[in-house]
């Protein structure tokens, strides 16, 4: 199949930004290379400093987006998914104000998608793959996921994890790509970010403030990748223009909750060559990073959330991983 990007299928679609501004270097789609050290898997211990069991992790070399997914990239690719024979139980909104299912706007496209359940994630990353020439990840009985109102399927499907497709993450990858540095890795009990290794003494812990938009710097979602920026109505800032962490990722911490792959479940021992991906079956999923909001304002790197998957909030997201 073609491979056909979906940011291009869909230039026309979307509106000129009046109100909104984009750094240089933006795109919503802006895969980064994890976890390879001279093409072996990379290891550390999850839950470290911030949960009372811990385990170590191996993690096989990933990629995962700089940014949550936006609301601009989310409608257009649902649109076009809709005409290949896909459905969602949820249309989204742009972010924390929007309205639900509408066109994007000039001012909030770029803000993160929000009121989605997991079940609708994981059937948009399915259409993602397909549109841009991708084998989908997520399939049921063999047959690729395409209805997330089809919530049996959803929860009984499997993840091909050697296919190119885009996916959620694992809450594996999730917290190495949140926590890992140029040398070693942050506490987890931080904000993603928080701590800089390219910094000494006092100073090498930054305000959780510069890093992340939360419930004490903001009352709604952000455009993605501005945390540590001053907003202001008139100019706000450009989408990119923030403080990114140490794996050079945004908003890993705040903005909006992130979905991850896992049933939600203790940490157990990782078996040597499976991957560390959750439980077989369970009744929540995790989602991590926290939010804008004072509902979830855990927001450090090793903070764990469980959330029914078919639940929508308007400050729940998500990211996209792949396995390339």
């Amino acid at each position: 199949m073609k491979k056909i990007s979906v940011s291009a299928l869909f230039a026309v679609v979307l509106l000129p930004l009046a109100a909104q501004t984009v750094s240089n270097s933006f795109h919503d789609i802006d895969m980064v290379q994890l976890a390879r050290t001279s093409g072996k898997e990379s290891s550390y211990v999850i839950g470290d400093n911030s949960q009372s069991y811990t385990a170590v992790r191996y993690v096989e070399p990933f990629e995962i987006n700089k940014y949550e997914t936006t609301y601009a990239l989310w409608f257009r690719t649902r649109v076009e998914a809709e005409k290949r024979g896909y459905a969602f139980a949820n249309p989204g909104q742009e972010g924390s104000a929007g309205r639900r299912g509408r066109f994007p706007t000039d001012a909030g496209s770029l803000q993160p998608v929000t009121m989605i359940s997991w079940y609708d994630a994981v059937v948009w990353c399915n259409a993602l793959s397909e549109i841009e020439g991708r084998t989908p990840c997520y399939t049921y009985k063999g047959k690729v996921l395409r209805d997330s109102s089809d919530t049996a399927a959803c929860d009984l499907a499997v993840c091909d994890w050697d296919a190119d497709g885009y996916r959620l993450p694992t809450e594996t990858e999730w917290e190495y790509a949140a926590r890992v540095m140029k040398t070693g890795f942050q506490r987890g009990d931080y904000a993603s970010g928080q701590e800089d290794d390219s910094l000494k003494g006092d100073v090498r812990v930054k305000s959780e403030q510069t890093v992340a938009w939360l419930d004490i710097n903001t009352n709604m979602t952000r455009t993605v990748g501005t945390a540590g920026t001053v907003f202001t109505p008139d100019a706000p800032p450009a989408a990119g223009s923030g403080n990114a962490n140490g794996a050079g990722l945004y908003d890993m911490s705040g903005n909006v909750l992130e979905f991850c792959w896992d049933w939600f479940a203790d940490y157990t021992e990782q078996e040597k060559g499976k991957r560390a991906a959750g439980p077989d079956y369970g009744s929540q999923r995790v989602s991590r990073g926290g939010s804008w909001s004072p509902y979830t304002a855990f927001i450090f790197a090793g903070d764990r959330y469980s959330y029914d998957p078919n639940e929508v909030y308007n400050y729940m997201g998500f990211r996209i991983c792949s396995s390339r």
